[in-house]
């Protein structure tokens, strides 16, 4: 009862936490003193990259090693690491797409083969790939074990995503959130709207990777429906 209640109930919260979070980053909290508006980006860029780059990678590719470990090798766990992979892309194109937006008035251009946007945009071009390798017609065996080896390689790629920007010169600026000492660099009301945001949208990605799923799940099941109606009707045939 519980189970059902939380999976009702995930939506609407989903809803009203994203709602809250725009509310919130347009017309209450005040503007930076320095980027000015610009600066409500920030309840939206870093939350989408937090679920594109560490929370739906980070599914696939926990996913992806129980997948190859034989004790916990289940269907289940290569439908959670494809269905995150999917979501991790969508978030990943936002991630650029915002981040274009906050770097145009920034730097003066819409793209720069920035080290931390250029890693983000490999990561999606690794992400492409591994969607492409599930449509491959091999066995389901064979697909999941290449599926999960190339995540969990792609996956390498999110740490250098992470500490490029201490790694190299770029013009992406660093942590927006906290200082290297640990601190916060934003408070009251505009830290709120912050945390109010990465919940929001990590709702939002086990929201969509549960829809996904269950999609998933359905798509097999009439695939296997499928085949039994096909096999059947050769045995009618064989018969006649």
């Amino acid at each position: 009862m519980m189970k059902l209640l939380s999976q009702r109930l995930l939506g609407p919260v989903t809803l009203v936490l994203l709602a809250l979070t725009f509310w919130l980053g347009l017309w209450v909290t005040p503007p930076d003193k320095v980027q000015g508006d610009l600066a409500r980006l920030l309840y939206v860029h870093p939350a989408i990259a937090w679920v594109a780059l560490y929370l739906s990678f980070g599914t696939a590719t926990i996913a992806s090693a129980l997948y190859l470990w034989k004790r916990s090798r289940s269907v289940v766990m290569d439908r959670i690491a494809h269905c995150a992979v999917e979501v991790s892309l969508v978030f990943i194109v936002l991630t650029l797409i915002t981040g274009s937006i906050w770097g145009r008035p920034t730097w003066g251009v819409w793209w720069a083969w920035d080290a931390r946007l250029t890693s983000t945009a490999i990561l999606g071009v690794f992400a492409v790939g591994y969607l492409a390798l599930r449509r491959a017609n091999d066995g389901f065996e064979l697909r999941a074990r290449r599926s999960a080896v190339v995540a969990i390689l792609a996956a390498i790629n999110v740490p250098i995503i992470h500490f490029s920007v201490q790694w190299w010169k770029t013009l992406h600026q660093g942590a927006s959130v906290f200082t290297q000492s640990g601190n916060f660099k934003v408070h009251g009301i505009m830290l709120t709207t912050l945390f109010i945001s990465l919940t929001a949208f990590t709702l939002l990605f086990f929201w969509l990777l549960r829809a996904r799923y269950r999609v998933e799940v359905l798509r097999d099941e009439r695939e296997r429906v499928s085949l039994d109606e096909a096999l059947a009707q050769r045995r009618r045939e064989g018969v006649h």
